[in-house]
């Protein structure tokens, strides 16, 4: 695939995405980004934002599988990978696969299970495989997590554990769309009988299996310069020795993001990286692999604002 090829897929993607998303342009383009670094993605917003919908709207622009699991606080991690079941006529076990064999998987309000549910997901999440009494079994090369998530001090809900959140490439907040979107949402929908689902309005298949893999090859073209590599360690390592940062962020983290700046790259139809490309993801692909200190916790202070308060500190390439 050609860099032309590629940005087309890319606009025809978001202009059917948009059929059903409005005011959202910048969360669909990272989420696209997301999609082609093989990374999961995390959208953190009240409800009421279209968290759920983007997430199907974006399955139904993909020619393949996709599914959903609801997550409450009785599901069991059972529930989410599926296990062996006794067969009284057979007199033998077969093995019943759960909702996380899929291509993509949309995990809805996954801070409302407890930890042991949320962390079914970590293998497959980082492995692309899952492990059911002692058998391992692949979830396929196209396995994509999307998860939504409502802030986690509202009642009901469990902080999703570090070693999960550093799966996701990226943390997405999503918040409300400012009045002239918003209206522009109530303009489009009143038309449509109540209760119309946005993501059934026509939106057209633009990605099958053999044009995402073809994309992620382009993708995986893109040139990294070594000045780009150093910019991005010396975030890494700024996220480490700053004050206000109790736990930096990890190697694992330094490599997303790596990949993530190619995806980028391509979807601005360049064959390099710069460090534009840095400077728009790193928050996102930080957000939420930090532990803030007690200053910064006394102060109120935010992920996102100590995040750019030490960006402002680190000198970009020229």
């Amino acid at each position: 695939m050609q860099l032309d090829t590629f940005r087309d897929v890319i606009d025809s993607t978001r202009a059917e995405i948009g059929k059903a998303v409005h005011g959202q342009d910048d969360l669909i383009t990272l989420l696209l980004v997301s999609v082609f670094a093989r990374g999961h993605c995390l959208l953190e917003g009240p409800p009421g934002t279209a968290k759920t919908l983007l997430a199907k709207t974006l399955s139904r622009t993909m020619q393949m599988d996709f599914g959903r699991i609801q997550f409450t606080p009785d599901l069991m991690p059972g529930d989410v990978i599926g296990g062996n079941i006794y067969n009284f006529q057979s007199g033998s076990f077969h093995l019943v696969k759960g909702p996380v064999f899929t291509d993509i998987l949309l995990a809805d309000e996954i801070n409302r299970a407890p930890p042991k549910t949320q962390s079914a997901l970590l293998q497959g999440m980082n492995e692309r495989m899952v492990t059911i009494d002692s058998d391992t079994y692949p979830l396929g090369e196209n396995f994509f997590v999307i998860a939504t998530q409502n802030p986690i001090e509202q009642q009901g809900t469990y902080p999703l554990p570090e070693a999960q959140l550093d799966r996701f490439l990226f943390k997405l907040i999503v918040d409300f769309p400012d009045k002239a979107a918003e209206l522009e949402i109530l303009k489009r929908h009143r038309s449509k009988p109540i209760g119309f689902e946005p993501e059934k309005n026509d939106i057209q298949t633009v990605l099958n299996a053999e044009t995402l893999a073809a994309g992620r090859a382009l993708v995986d073209t893109i040139r990294l310069d070594d000045t780009i590599l150093s910019y991005i360690l010396d975030l890494v390592l700024a996220t480490r020795n700053d004050a206000e940062i109790r736990h930096g962020v990890s190697t694992r983290a330094a490599d997303a993001l790596a990949g993530a700046v190619r995806a980028r790259a391509a979807i601005e139809g360049r064959d390099y990286a710069i460090p534009d490309d840095v400077q728009a993801l790193m928050v996102p692909a930080f957000r939420h692999r930090i532990v803030l200190g007690p200053t910064a916790e006394i102060e109120g202070r935010t992920p996102e604002e100590v995040l750019l308060s030490l960006f402002n500190r680190i000198d970009a390439p020229r």
